[in-house]
């Protein structure tokens, strides 16, 4: 499910969409806060270059709003279908799980935009 060259392997890992065989982040891990953002300029190894156009990453606002309706609304039918809270106490769960996985759901969005414009090459390593 996650080989190398599968779109999720990369929007799940945050490596590199054309050769995955680096993160392009600076930081790896996202809860680092004041680094949650900071990108590579370009892949060390295929020499991709992240940030495709002035501004490109403002598209992945969209995918953030879609990622984050997602998450709220799974943490609305787990908190109140399935373990049965009140309205009260299955909203503040809703504002807890998208506070908690606000890093991780701000990476996915960058790393599902920019790989629906970046295919996988596997020969792009070589290079």
């Amino acid at each position: 499910m996650l080989k190398k060259g599968s779109k999720l392997n990369s929007i799940l890992t945050g490596s590199c969409p054309k050769c995955q065989n680096e993160s392009m982040y600076v930081d790896k891990n996202p809860l680092h806060l004041g680094n949650v953002l900071k990108m590579n300029e370009n892949c060390s190894h295929c020499g991709l270059k992240y940030q495709i156009e002035p501004s490109f990453f403002y598209g992945a606002m969209y995918v953030s709003y879609a990622l984050n309706v997602a998450v709220g609304v799974a943490a609305f039918i787990i908190s109140h279908i399935f373990i049965g809270l009140n309205l009260v106490q299955s909203f503040i769960a809703i504002i807890v799980t998208l506070i908690i996985t606000f890093p991780f759901v701000l990476r996915w969005a960058r790393n599902s935009y920019i790989n629906m414009f970046i295919s996988y090459d596997p020969n792009a390593s070589k290079e």
